[in-house]
């Protein structure tokens, strides 16, 4: 286990010290940091001493061991556009993603599993088949165009849930959040299916599929030779077995919710990172541009890294196969 857990830190610090490879090319190529800085009037010594300060004119190499050093101590720099510390942004940002990705995340658990779980043994009733369809359509529809439908059902013509925004918050701590308030919790509401309907029909088909291959091995015919009540058999054995598999896949999920949350808080303007990112992009703010890249990054490391621990705990075979390997 040790040597399961050290081989996987150090490809995490592989990964992550790619993905800041390709954030520096960005920040450092992409454009001229000095002129992003200063206006059109700044003369050309002005720009030679600000470049000097920045470390500008030093070697590749140093610029980008600056660069990790400033990422470790999660020192992005400066904005260009709003003229404040990237990490300060990061924090105001980061509260709204994070809630928007875990209530998404639970939407897609909670709905997701069970309706596998009834596909998997009930193949041939209409409420499986309607599940089906249903996952088929939010597998096959463009998420910003699933925002939209819910915004005009639900926002235009029921008028019962906001179309943007995130509610009223109180901070808790550094923490602000919406989930304590009437209108946070019914602004989240319309983004969070949005954003995890796609996931939901993923773990959906995944656990229906893999439900139906574990009620066809031996050790589940055999429990019900034995005389097991098919209650236990579905939930006590082979629901057990299918999970396994599914952790891992929810567990990659959530990152992927956080990094593509992007479109869906664009179409409701919810206020978290990848707002952020999009008016950083399209104003061309680089800093903020590398240090959301290396933050969901680290994100997707850190969730796979315990995924993978969590799969070993639950798994005693793959620690076998590993000391056999």
């Amino acid at each position: 286990m040790l040597a399961f857990t050290i081989r996987r830190l150090f490809e995490a610090l592989v990964v992550m010290l790619t993905v800041a490879l390709l954030a520096f090319v960005l920040f450092r190529y992409v454009g001229d940091p000095v002129s992003q800085m200063v206006g059109q009037d700044t003369s050309l010594e002005d720009r030679t001493r600000l470049r000097l300060e920045l470390g500008l004119d030093d070697p590749v190499y140093i610029q980008f061991a600056r660069f990790v050093g400033n990422a470790v101590r999660f020192d992005f720099g400066i904005s260009y556009q709003v003229k404040q510390p990237v990490t300060r942004l990061i924090a105001e940002r980061m509260p709204a993603t994070i809630e928007l990705a875990l209530a998404a995340a639970l939407f897609a658990v909670a709905l997701g599993i069970p309706m596998g779980v009834y596909t998997g043994i009930h193949r041939d009733s209409w409420l499986s088949k309607l599940f089906l369809t249903v996952s088929l359509i939010g597998i096959s529809l463009p998420t910003f165009l699933i925002g939209i439908l819910l915004i005009y059902i639900f926002a235009v013509w029921l008028n019962v849930l906001p179309s943007f925004g995130r509610g009223d918050t109180i901070p808790i701590g550094f923490w602000r959040t919406g989930l304590l308030t009437a209108s946070g919790l019914k602004a989240l509401v319309l983004p969070a299916i949005t954003l995890g309907l796609f996931q939901m029909t993923l773990v959906t088909r995944l656990v229906r599929s893999e439900m139906l291959e574990v009620l066809r091995t031996d050790y589940i015919k055999f429990a019900r030779a034995r005389g097991l009540p098919e209650r236990a058999i579905n939930f006590g054995h082979a629901l057990r077995n299918t999970l396994v598999p599914v952790i891992t896949v929810i567990g990659l999920q959530l990152g992927s919710i956080i990094a593509f949350a992007i479109i869906t808080e664009t179409v409701f303007q919810w206020p978290g990172m990848g707002l952020m990112f999009i008016q950083a992009v399209q104003h061309a703010d680089i800093p903020v541009m590398a240090a959301y890249l290396l933050l969901v990054a680290f994100l997707f490391v850190l969730i796979n890294f315990i995924v993978d621990l969590i799969y070993v705990r639950i798994d005693p075979r793959i620690r076998i196969l590993r000391r056999g390997a």
